[in-house]
């Protein structure tokens, strides 16, 4: 090698290293303005946990740990003689007032007869007064005329006022049967409200009845399960985990300072430990409307002088697309997110307010319900 090139090969080396670390810094900013990462993201889902709705033993569990279920699956069995029992008498008693409905019925019906009756006595009552009023006008003509003795006339007097007394009598006797009648129809309104009252206590115990067999609310795995045969179980008490491992979702917490290029739709680069080197496919679907300080169990309270400044995390949720949307990953994973900058969106952070993204025709079915019965992440 020449002198002269010996002087020359420093700079040679120094220009290339110069040129490389060039070419890496243009290559280190145009990446870092495409993408947004954070490692702070875990796998979610919406477990739904199942309690009784009643007290009782459990005589039988037909699923074990780790099985997968489906929506409407019968998981416990407790005991239901108690329920049984008070759905026999509920319903006895729903035979005997609907009884007492129909001996009011035939009461009414009876009472109705004896009001025609009535009435009709009332009215040959008024007839035979009629006609004992018309002899007493007639026997008077005669009797001024000399033709008939005083006392027939005050025998046919005598008569009419009987009849007339009649007429009060019936008249009497057909109110007092039409005010029974008015009373049987009251106690048949209080027989009917009993027959409903009944009716719904036989409702009560059927569905009674009912929740001594525990459902699936929803499809999914088994996890958690401590019910056992034999065990006393009271309302509210947990018996087990349903995992919908095919509706999980990751919750990335980014910093607030990120999330300004962030769209909903654009596409995410997850890494799971659990899958090492692979690369799986993910996109944005939606904001939380708060930090993750909000909804602490004890949020920070800020009004007080020593205040410092800490960049607050925001969840992202961010759902599985493409190939990768029926690859199951398990709740509580730890993960690494990239969010893509450069692919399509919708709306950023700031116009995004209760919206979710809506699935492309790659990507449908990847969102999951967005409720299932008392759930929890």
């Amino acid at each position: 090698m020449s002198p002269e090139l010996k002087k020359r090969l420093p700079l040679v080396v120094a220009g290339l290293v110069g040129l490389l670390l060039i070419v890496g810094g243009v290559v280190w900013w145009l990446n870092g303005q495409r993408w947004e990462s954070t490692d702070n993201a875990f796998v979610q889902a919406d477990t739904t946990l199942v309690s009784p709705q009643l007290s009782g033993r459990v005589v039988e569990v037909l699923v074990g740990d780790n099985q997968r279920v489906e929506a409407g699956q019968i998981l416990v069995r407790l005991d239901d003689s108690d329920q049984k029992a008070q759905l026999a008498q509920a319903e006895a008693n729903l035979q005997a007032a609907v009884a007492a409905v129909g001996h009011v019925d035939a009461q009414a019906d009876q009472e109705q007869a004896t009001i025609a009756a009535r009435a009709a006595a009332v009215s040959q009552a008024h007839a035979q007064a009629g006609l004992a009023q018309a002899e007493v006008d007639r026997y008077g003509k005669l009797a001024q005329q000399g033709w008939v003795s005083q006392q027939r006339i005050q025998t046919e007097r005598a008569t009419a006022a009987t009849a007339a007394a009649s007429v009060q009598q019936a008249q009497a006797a057909l109110v007092a049967e039409q005010r029974t009648a008015g009373v049987l129809g009251s106690t048949r309104q209080q027989s009917v409200a009993a027959v409903e009252q009944a009716r719904a206590v036989v409702d009560q115990a059927r569905i009674a009845l009912e929740r001594t067999v525990i459902r699936a609310p929803v499809a999914g795995v088994v996890g958690a399960r401590s019910v056992r045969a034999g065990q006393f179980v009271t309302p509210g008490a947990q018996l087990l985990s349903i995992v919908p491992l095919s509706h999980t979702y990751i919750v990335a917490n980014f910093k607030e300072t990120q999330l300004a290029k962030v769209r909903l739709g654009q596409t995410v680069e997850i890494s799971a430990d659990a899958f090492p080197g692979r690369k799986i496919e993910g996109r944005v679907d939606s904001f939380s409307p708060a930090t993750g300080a909000e909804f602490a169990l004890i949020p920070v309270e800020n009004a007080t002088g020593n205040f410092t400044k800490i960049t607050q995390r925001v969840p992202v949720r961010i759902v599985l697309s493409g190939a990768d949307r029926g690859l199951v990953l398990r709740p509580g994973l730890s993960v690494d997110v990239k969010v893509d900058l450069k692919s399509q969106g919708g709306q950023s952070f700031a116009e995004a307010v209760g919206t979710v993204a809506p699935a492309s025709a790659n990507n449908a079915g990847t969102t999951p319900d967005a409720t299932q019965g008392a759930a929890r992440p």
